[in-house]
């Protein structure tokens, strides 16, 4: 049998939900979960006073109360329709399986149009706290005996839990569209992305750094601050810093991001390598023209027609004239002044890492800010960085390495999560530095190739950095276990 627990505001739709729910056989007992404003409820549930629904009290709280073998929890307050014997099709799935926590596909109703809703496989390396299981997640009672709370949480209570499912048992997709929902969210993945750096969620990512950090030490994968040392001026480079500008058809903007290179101010001698990857709308043209005036432009066209922004950032690694500091610059970016790469190359002189990476600002594409303004990535601490950033989806920028190091690991040849991956592999065995003011100035336009993606590519796009994310882990769980042998 099952215990529902549904959150509940009052609304008719919940009501609608209830009765749907109540005229299943298998569901035993639905539980609303409410704020004390709330006093009318229908008689045939009844009501938890809870304050946080993402709290490890509410957590706690909905433990006690289950007395059945199955939890059908609800996230949020909305209008569901079930699908054809949806109930019956998850309760099949975690008793045949005996799934610790089955979730599935579904439909959302966007601006009165019905759309699928698809959502990834769950995987070793999906400890991004904001994974989507959906608006359903059914859990199995059994594996949550052994649960306990060691911690408080208002905001990580769920997010830690599923962490002990994940431990514990299989967590399972159902590839089907099992209900029904409203979507409330109407923002574009552009917007979305950034919501976990936003200095308003500053106590949740706190929590959630704290959830993450104990999971990974249960499961042998996390990381003490011990970091291998490198000899910045150990090797001889004609120049001290190369910026890298990967590019394909960026002719509105290519003239910006060069120029913002060209005018630097450094006590070094530094050069710009700008990788052109088969351009056919006029860039071509744009960057020869400014080579023409200007040697430290180096204009590449690689031999290869196969390459992602990754491949491109090797091309340029590899050049004999790449610099002994390799900067990026995104194509439709600009530094936010004159001092950026001297700024970047005193940091890894100062604190002798191997990649240092800064903080910008949110622009429109006429450099004007907009929300949420600075993304200086402050949840990064010396210590908990590299196991913090299994957690969070990006590093931020600009991303910058210490040559020998990057020609050492390889940057994966694709257009998306490259700078992530590379700076994981990294961070397994170096420190990583960080400057906290804004020295890149990130555009957001429609030209942007993150700006506004449809559901299945921004699931290609997840299920990439989960991937990412499971080989570090098991990377880091083999350091680990050889370091023990050692010992």
């Amino acid at each position: 049998m099952i215990t529902v627990f549904l959150p509940y505001s009052g609304s008719q739709h919940s009501i609608n939900t209830i009765t749907e729910l109540l005229n299943c056989h298998l569901v035993s007992k639905v539980y609303l979960l409410a704020n004390d404003e709330i006093n009318e409820f229908p008689d045939n549930c009844e009501i938890l006073r809870v304050n946080d629904l993402t709290s490890s009290v509410t957590v706690d709280l909905i433990i006690k109360k289950t007395q059945t073998k199955y939890i059908l929890f609800f996230t949020q307050d909305g209008k569901y329709q079930l699908g054809q014997f949806a109930v019956e099709r998850f309760y099949s799935i975690i008793d045949s399986t005996g799934a610790g926590l089955v979730y599935s596909n579904y439909f959302s109703i966007k601006e009165n149009s019905l759309i699928r809703h698809p959502v990834c496989d769950y995987q070793l390396g999906s400890l991004r706290d904001d994974f989507d299981f959906g608006h359903l997640m059914f859990l199995n009672a059994e594996f949550l005996k052994s649960f306990k709370n060691e911690n408080e949480y208002k905001y990580a209570g769920i997010y830690n839990l599923r962490l002990h499912l994940a431990r514990e048992s299989n967590i399972l997709r159902i590839p089907e569209y099992l209900y029904t929902t409203t979507e409330t969210d109407l923002r574009k993945s552009g917007v979305k992305q950034f919501d976990y750096v936003n200095p308003k969620n500053r106590d949740v990512q706190v929590e959630m750094e704290k959830a993450v950090t104990d999971h990974l030490k249960k499961i042998d994968a996390y990381l003490a601050p011990d970091f291998k040392e490198i000899e910045i001026d150990n090797d001889n480079f004609e120049y001290e810093a190369s910026v890298i500008i990967p590019v394909k058809n960026r002719v509105s903007t290519i003239n910006n991001a060069i120029n913002s290179v060209l005018s630097q101010k450094t006590d070094f001698k530094f050069n710009l390598i700008v990788v052109d990857n088969y351009s056919d709308d006029g860039t071509t043209d744009k960057i020869i023209e400014i080579a023409e005036k200007d040697s430290r432009l180096i204009h590449i066209i690689p031999e290869r027609k196969n390459l992602g922004i990754g491949g491109c950032w090797n091309e340029a690694v590899r050049n004999k004239l790449c610099g002994r500091f390799s900067i990026q610059l995104d194509s439709d970016d600009v530094y936010a002044n004159e001092n950026t790469v001297q700024t970047i190359v005193d940091t890894f002189k100062k604190e002798k890492c191997a990649m240092v990476i800064g903080s910008y600002r949110m622009t429109n594409f006429k450099l004007e800010e907009i929300p949420p303004g600075i993304i200086d990535h402050k949840e990064w601490t010396p210590d908990n960085g590299r196991n913090n950033a299994l957690r969070i989806n990006g590093l931020g920028a600009p991303r910058a390495f210490h040559t020998p190091i990057l020609r050492e690991y390889k940057i994966p040849n694709v257009s998306y999560g490259e700078d992530y991956a590379v700076g994981l592999m990294i961070s397994r065995d170096y420190q990583i530095g960080r400057i906290y003011e804004p020295i890149y100035l990130c555009r957001r336009w429609e030209g942007n190739s993150d700006a506004a993606l449809d559901i299945d590519k921004q699931n290609y796009y997840n299920e990439y950095k989960d991937r990412i994310r499971t080989i570090e882990v098991l990377a880091r769980q083999r350091k680990n276990r050889n370091a023990d042998r050692v010992c």
